[in-house]
């Protein structure tokens, strides 16, 4: 079974898909799956460094105040805990995530893309570190089992960004509306960080169909 996921590693939801449908495969142990980690921006116009929290950041983004935005992360602290992950927004860096995704690139072709994927999302909410730096990043792509020098030459020639850009095109034509966006064998959409037991049901019924 083939499941291209779009998502950002900015995306609080995201991270928590990603754990549900961990869990759901646990469940189905007989289940062949090739998972591809597919990139996607929230905000491609972010800057690299902000002088705002995640909280402004937030609602800059919607019209709302500082209020709602405290709310609404708090909600998902709340559905985070609850996959297993512990957030820390407060401790949150917003920056631009199209490096990240380069390096997410990268690795697929070294067969780590997975380790990447977990390893900018854990730092970005868990750790609370700054993803937009480049050393930041030349340390999360060696712990996740990457070249540092293969790192830095991509980084620094934006090798990968053309495949960056053909994921979120190809989002688009496809019909994504937002993330996280898990495509089944090129044919089955499901869209949000669904609960374990949907996905469940869903691969086990697509895999019957198949």
């Amino acid at each position: 079974m083939k499941i291209e996921i779009w998502s950002d590693v900015v995306c609080p939801f995201c991270y928590i898909g990603k754990k549900h449908l961990e869990k759901a495969l646990v469940q189905l142990p007989d289940l062949k799956v090739d998972i591809t980690w597919k990139s996607f921006e929230l905000d491609p116009n972010a800057p690299v460094d902000s002088n705002l929290d995640i909280y402004d950041t937030l609602a800059k983004k919607y019209g709302r105040d500082r209020n709602w935005a405290i709310q609404m992360n708090a909600n998902v602290v709340d559905m985070a805990s609850s996959a297993g992950l512990d957030y820390h927004m407060d401790e949150v860096k917003p920056t631009n995530s199209f490096n990240a995704h380069q390096l997410i690139h990268l690795a697929k072709e070294v067969g780590r893309q997975n380790e990447m994927k977990e390893a900018l999302l854990s730092a970005y909410f868990v750790e609370g570190k700054h993803i937009g730096k480049e050393e930041v990043l030349s340390d999360l792509a060696v712990s996740a089992g990457l070249d540092e020098s293969k790192v830095r030459e991509a980084l620094q020639n934006n090798t990968y960004s053309d495949k960056v850009v053909q994921d979120i095109e190809e989002a688009h034509r496809i019909g994504v509306q937002g993330v996280p966006f898990f495509y089944i064998n090129n044919k089955y959409g499901l869209s949000g960080a669904q609960p374990v037991q949907v996905f469940v049901e869903a691969l086990s019924k697509i895999a019957s169909e198949e």
